[in-house]
């Protein structure tokens, strides 16, 4: 990948096209799995009549997921009230469906502007915000996948079925900082 640099009101890369096709691949799967979340939603008539969406009330089950629609509302593990339970709920309700509809947006802002076989990026500031939202929920998704922590060495045993992902993450670490560094420049 070429480093992100600024010039003017752009930014641009340039990304190998195997590295196009990993981006494009760990985007679209994540996009795909938002917008199996937001069709997982019972229906609502009382919605649907005045046109305000509402979400699931209870958190996801895949992992992947949770890490990406935490809970809106902390709940005492050990001992969660009803009343919590059902404020927990009544958030997600509301505010999840915007949630996943933003993720979604900037997963097709990198989609639209990432070409399919490679080669050069160039991204308005508007748009490069939307990638490091992007690059950060598949990092996100990435890593607990991997089960990455602090603790965890830079590079796992060859025979560790995670190392070649761990791989792809520590890339994907470095388009992010190297974006947030053009941003910044």
């Amino acid at each position: 990948m070429k480093a992100w640099k600024r010039r003017g009101g752009q930014l641009q890369g340039g990304f190998e096209q195997q590295e196009a096709a990993v981006l494009r691949g760990l985007v679209s799967q994540l996009e795909d799995m938002l917008q199996a979340r937001a069709e997982e939603t019972p229906q609502d008539p009382l919605a649907e009549l005045t046109g305000i969406k509402a979400g699931p009330s209870e958190s996801p089950n895949d992992p992947v997921l949770s890490r990406l629609l935490p809970d809106y509302h902390k709940l005492d593990p050990d001992n969660p009230s009803k009343e919590d339970l059902d404020s927990a709920g009544v958030l997600r309700s509301i505010h999840e469906p915007e949630v996943v509809d933003a993720k979604v947006g900037v997963a097709q802002v990198v989609m639209e502007t990432l070409p399919r076989d490679g080669g050069n990026v160039r991204l308005t500031v508007e748009q490069a915000d939307a990638w490091l939202s992007a690059l950060n929920d598949v990092r996100l998704a990435l890593g607990t996948a991997l089960d990455v922590t602090e603790d965890m060495p830079e590079q796992l045993p060859e025979d560790d079925p995670r190392s070649p992902h761990l791989g792809v993450y520590h890339w994907l670490t470095y388009v992010q900082e190297s974006l947030v560094e053009a941003l910044t420049a």
